[in-house]
């Protein structure tokens, strides 16, 4: 009970001065804005008490762009993210979040890529745009559960990310959480301490696959998700927060 009230006690205030440094860095670029959010997560993280480690690292791509597909249980998974993935990355996020005063400014400025579900021309328009964002080089993550699991189990997928792998062309590259359920769960506010290990799994290509592939790279992309989170802790290669 305690360090959850610390927790929030220096979460929010703390939240909002790296939220006012972003706007700043953000006039000189899109990349010291991830650094910020970085810091902010490991600070948030390191104040938790939960630490992350890192597997796969060499399984991400560093040549080209890539669709990172990651399981979602908590709203620890987003710090988890930031503070484990050695690269810089992008979110594919709801167009709602781009109007909130400050927040919006940001994600515009570091280069988030909306999507408006609103109605299907807004949404194909959206996703035409995140298309050339991402062919241009830009990576992003997404949650293809479309929203955080109440027990850590996974949901079923959400085709919007596969689609638009397959129209950029970009590998996909699976991502699992393990441990981020047992910090904070979607239905509690109480914090709890405790390590979180993030797997990257080799990429999926989808060089010269058509729509039709979709769902088989659903299934791929699930099977080695459920693989990593069944699978029992490995040594990690890599070290974070």
């Amino acid at each position: 009970m305690l360090r959850s009230i610390v927790f929030y006690l220096f979460f929010y205030p703390f939240t909002f001065l790296c939220l006012l440094i972003a706007i700043v860095t953000s006039c000189f670029g899109a990349d010291p804005v991830h650094a910020v959010a970085c810091f902010w997560a490991r600070t948030c993280l390191g104040v938790a008490g939960v630490r992350v480690s890192v597997s796969g690292v060499e399984a991400i791509p560093r040549d080209r762009p890539f669709i990172g597909m990651a399981n979602h249980a908590s709203a620890f998974d987003i710090l988890a993210l930031f503070a484990g993935l050695p690269v810089q990355f992008r979110w594919l996020a709801k167009e709602e979040l781009f109007h909130i005063p400050l927040f919006g400014l940001v994600m515009r400025r570091s280069g988030y890529i909306p999507v408006d579900r609103s109605d299907r021309k807004k949404s194909l328009r959206s996703m035409a745009a995140a298309v050339r964002r991402i062919a241009s080089g830009v990576s992003v993550v997404v949650f293809p559960e479309g929203t955080r699991s109440t027990d850590g189990a996974l949901l079923p997928f959400k085709k919007g990310g596969f689609i638009l792998a397959l129209q950029a062309q970009v590998p996909i590259l699976p991502v699992t959480l393990v441990g981020t359920s047992g910090i904070l769960t979607k239905e509690s506010w109480r914090v709890r301490s405790g390590a979180v290990h993030l797997h990257i799994s080799p990429p999926i290509e989808t060089k010269g696959l058509g729509i039709e592939a979709r769902e088989a790279l659903m299934q791929q992309t699930s099977a080695r998700i459920v693989a990593a989170l069944q699978r029992p802790a490995a040594p990690p290669i890599a070290t974070a927060a």
